[in-house]
């Protein structure tokens, strides 16, 4: 998550749709006083930034608009452009499941990526309730309010980066590709049954967004 208060945007980083690389080229033009929340190097030596902040919620990469009230004010949410990306959720699941297969920390999600495979894992209830998040809550403030957003498709962001970039003042383009998910063999294909289990699980943004699964 990036808050510029130099540029009067807030970029909310949705896990695993491509956030590290727009933070990435976001964070080269940041002011002095604006706040990253991110793993970046630059977000890394500004996280003395957000300690002892009376926020809300947890204050990390990922974090929701409810979870940094108190870092900010939230009437910064009605003049600020709010912004973040979102992807097709049957390539997410794929992504989310190869990251979690490399990972090593203590988490349900990792140990359940680690000993199943693909369809195994999707078909846990655990992680269908992961993939069940609508990209709405991210952009949901503490009193419970969706906020109007700017949604860039990942797959899209030829054509909807030019309307943040006409906000901003400057480009974007080429963005670095950063924080891919790890090559661990073979990538996980879908089936008809693990694509239908990602339309269930992902329904609200499936029609929200008019995604579409394409088996090619």
């Amino acid at each position: 998550m990036i808050v510029s208060h130099r540029h009067r945007y807030v970029f909310v980083h949705i896990p695993k749709t491509g956030g590290t690389s727009l933070t990435l080229a976001l964070e080269a033009r940041v002011g002095r006083d604006d706040i990253i929340l991110s793993d970046t190097p630059k977000g890394r030596n500004r996280r003395r930034r957000a300690r002892g902040a009376a926020a809300r919620g947890r204050l990390w990469k990922h974090s929701t608009l409810a979870d940094i009230e108190g870092l900010v004010d939230p009437a910064i949410f009605d003049d600020y452009l709010l912004f973040t990306l979102i992807r097709n959720p049957w390539d997410r699941a794929i992504s989310y499941y190869r990251w979690l297969r490399v990972q090593h920390f203590d988490h349900p999600s990792v140990a359940l990526a680690r000993r199943m495979d693909f369809a195994d894992f999707l078909r846990d209830p655990r992680t269908q309730a992961q993939l069940a998040v609508p990209s709405a809550h991210y952009l949901t403030d503490g009193t419970g309010r969706e906020r109007p957003a700017l949604y860039l498709r990942l797959d899209r962001l030829q054509t909807d980066l030019p309307a943040l970039e006409s906000h901003l003042g400057f480009p974007l383009n080429p963005l670095p590709h950063e924080n891919p998910s790890p090559r661990d063999g073979d990538r996980p294909v879908h089936d008809a049954e693990t694509a239908a289990i990602v339309a269930r699980a992902a329904a609200a943004d499936v029609a929200r967004f008019g995604w579409r699964f394409d088996a090619g």
